[in-house]
């Protein structure tokens, strides 16, 4: 009882937002799946309050990050200049023993908070500074896609291994990289290059989601690399002169393709609730890319007729429709980089189309006039239809606690 006592009077405990968010998701779960009534749902909850993440970065942080991402690449320039004062054996030593003291560092040190998130960083790059020394060794092409999927999957490892966020980072951003240049290396085509992108948008918010049980720091990385890649997909097949010129499926592509595939159901199975909207949205985004790609208006830009308008009406709903959906997932997950992402994607995807349509009707100033008015009014009813969604999403998410309580 006296325990009990001083648990009460010490009030909730504070835990972040997105976690308090998480616990309120989940124990309307179990209320719905009789694990617990209502008054046992709401004991639990009193026992936390969300507080947001402090979210203001300090010159010393932004200092650390700079200073390692400096770090990092400075060693992976040394082995790309060719240090011929040492022999191939000594460098990868030399390489190789600044890694693991980069990696002892960060993990076996008592270095905490930015610090060690810095250590991270640079070992992350410094495992690639040690991938590119061995491949100059063995004389391999130093432009290799592989060397990328290696150096992806050593920063992905250490992620995972050791749950920490900075070589998550490192590792999508040259998985990725790997990911669209492996199937472009041998036979390069803009189609290609859009089913590259498009897969890779969809594995990435599929892995978004299965990550929601339990990574939430991890989902959020993948949800928003994954947002990106898609809102590229769907910008290359926009494009007016985007055709199936060159294109040939090969076992890269099927690969990918089959990946995504598999990920997108995976996602589907452990989702739950709105939540399997996000692959399915990813796939919608793909199959909307490669008809784009398919639907071939010519490559004569003097002259603009009505396949042309089509073609681009098409897009920019299409484009428009899937920056409200990534509004409306960056209001669900308090994830605001989705919403950034997509307002500098539809704005300047917009501008983009309008000079690719107007330049031949529209030339000299009204030209800089039609689109500088389409760029403001873009901007505008995209801030006002933010709002509007994440106005209807807190009413509904309010409805949906009262009917609950009841």
């Amino acid at each position: 009882m006296q325990m009990n006592a001083s648990i009460d009077s010490a009030g909730p405990s504070p835990i972040p937002e997105e976690r308090a968010a998480w616990l309120r998701r989940e124990l309307d779960d179990w209320q719905r799946a009789g694990l617990v009534d209502a008054a046992q749902a709401a004991a639990i909850g009193s026992r936390y309050r969300g507080v947001e993440a402090h979210r203001r970065v300090s010159l010393g942080r932004i200092l650390l990050v700079l200073g390692a991402a400096f770090v990092g690449v400075g060693l992976i320039w040394l082995v790309a200049a060719n240090l011929d004062q040492l022999p191939p054996l000594l460098r990868f030593a030399a390489v190789a023993a600044i890694w693991l003291a980069l990696m002892a560092g960060a993990e076996l040190s008592r270095a905490a908070g930015a610090v060690r998130g810095a250590l991270r960083l640079m070992a992350s790059l410094a495992f690639g500074a040690v991938i590119f020394q061995a491949a100059q060794s063995l004389q391999v092409p130093a432009f290799s896609p592989a060397l990328i999927g290696l150096w992806a999957a050593g920063a992905l490892a250490h992620a995972y291994g050791f749950r920490a966020l900075m070589p998550l980072v490192v590792g999508v951003v040259t998985g990725v990289g790997w990911w669209i240049a492996q199937p472009l290396w041998d036979d390069g085509s803009v189609a290609g290059a859009v089913v590259g992108f498009g897969t890779a948008g969809v594995a990435a918010i599929s892995l978004a989601v299965i990550h929601d049980r339990g990574l939430t720091r991890f989902g959020q990385v993948w949800r928003s690399v994954g947002a990106l890649l898609g809102m590229v997909s769907l910008f290359i097949a926009a494009v007016p002169y985007t055709n199936t010129d060159a294109f040939e499926w090969d076992g890269w592509l099927v690969a990918s393709l089959v990946v995504a595939t598999v990920a997108a159901a995976a996602a589907l199975v452990v989702a739950r609730g709105r939540a399997r909207l996000e692959p399915v949205v990813a796939v919608g985004v793909l199959a909307v890319a490669a008809l784009m790609v398919r639907w071939d208006t010519g490559t004569d830009t003097s002259q603009v007729d009505l396949a042309d308008w089509a073609h681009a009406a098409v897009g920019v709903v299409a484009f428009v429709a899937l920056a409200v959906a990534l509004v409306a997932i960056g209001t669900l997950r308090d994830n605001p980089v989705l919403t950034a992402l997509a307002m500098v994607g539809l704005v300047a995807f917009t501008t983009f189309q309008s000079f690719a349509v107007f330049a031949a009707i529209v030339q000299g100033a009204w030209l800089f006039l039609v689109l500088g008015l389409i760029f403001l009014a873009t901007g505008f009813l995209f801030d006002r239809a933010r709002r509007e969604i994440a106005a209807s999403l807190e009413d509904h998410a309010d409805t949906d606690q009262e009917g609950a309580g009841r």
